[in-house]
């Protein structure tokens, strides 16, 4: 399969509707949604309906001025893509005092693809959390490591994950040593979609270049395959990229978050 019908997957499937599933509240405006999440508020569209110019800086406006004085948020992410038009939309969020934030590839693939064996060094142990009496204690121990790796505050908190164990709305999987969260990662499958997104990946830098990363995925997209899922996708640091294209995942395309901050 090419790049093109990928991203129409990835545009007809993920955009809009998919990203708003575990929205508090969602407001439309014209093409936008605008949502609010645990962690802030979130821009999202399948397509920005034509807006350019004046109209798309008057779009912008009221987005600004609807997390700005009709929610508590801290600060909400307008989420971006390469394919996006018109070409000049960064240009006019950073002109509107948004703040761009590194640029990731976005990547999918076929799950099976992914779900391959990968030999481990002896001692290391890559398991799923399972809901119970230990899961606390488990994603606690999953969250210090991710925030060691990306920084505090960036991703979902315990109390959030763990609510999203519990409904089996998310997979969270480690790979350890000696019993310490040495890698780890999300598997989301998305409702109504062929998609499931791998996410947080993380591997502390002691432990980087041995496999582990690579065998954390292999195990989450075996588990998407188990679920009868058939696409994997991933927004991609530089660093996790050629570990997922020499999986078979390929990039389609890229997407820059801009971000208002209180």
């Amino acid at each position: 399969m090419t790049a093109d019908p990928l991203l129409t997957a990835y545009d007809d499937q993920l955009r809009t509707d998919a990203e708003m599933a575990r929205a508090h509240e969602v407001v439309r405006d014209g093409p936008l949604w605008w949502a609010v999440f645990e962690h802030g508020g979130f821009v999202s569209y399948r397509d920005l309906g034509g807006l350019e110019g004046a109209a798309l800086d008057a779009a912008i406006g009221r987005t600004l001025a609807h997390y700005r004085d009709d929610t508590a948020v801290a600060s909400f992410e307008w989420k971006s893509r390469g394919h996006d038009r018109p070409a000049d939309l960064g240009e006019r969020l950073v002109a509107n005092g948004l703040v761009a934030e590194p640029v990731e590839t976005v990547m999918i693939g076929e799950a099976a693809l992914l779900a391959v064996d990968v030999p481990l060094d002896p001692g290391v142990v890559v398991r799923q959390i399972e809901p119970g009496p230990g899961a606390e204690a488990d994603v606690a121990r999953m969250k210090q490591a991710q925030d060691s790796v990306f920084g505090t505050g960036r991703g979902p908190s315990v109390a959030s994950s763990l609510a999203e164990l519990e409904a089996g709305a998310a997979e969270l999987w480690v790979a350890e040593v000696e019993g310490r969260v040495v890698c780890a990662g999300r598997l989301t499958p998305v409702a109504g979609t062929e998609f499931a997104g791998i996410w947080g990946g993380s591997t502390l830098p002691d432990f980087r270049g041995r496999g582990i990363y690579r065998a954390l995925v292999a195990a989450r997209a075996g588990s998407a395959v188990a679920r009868g899922i058939r696409y994997i996708h991933s927004d991609c640091t530089d660093m996790s990229r050629p570990i997922l294209e020499r999986s078979g995942l390929r990039p389609v395309t890229t997407t820059t978050p801009y971000v208002w901050t209180r």
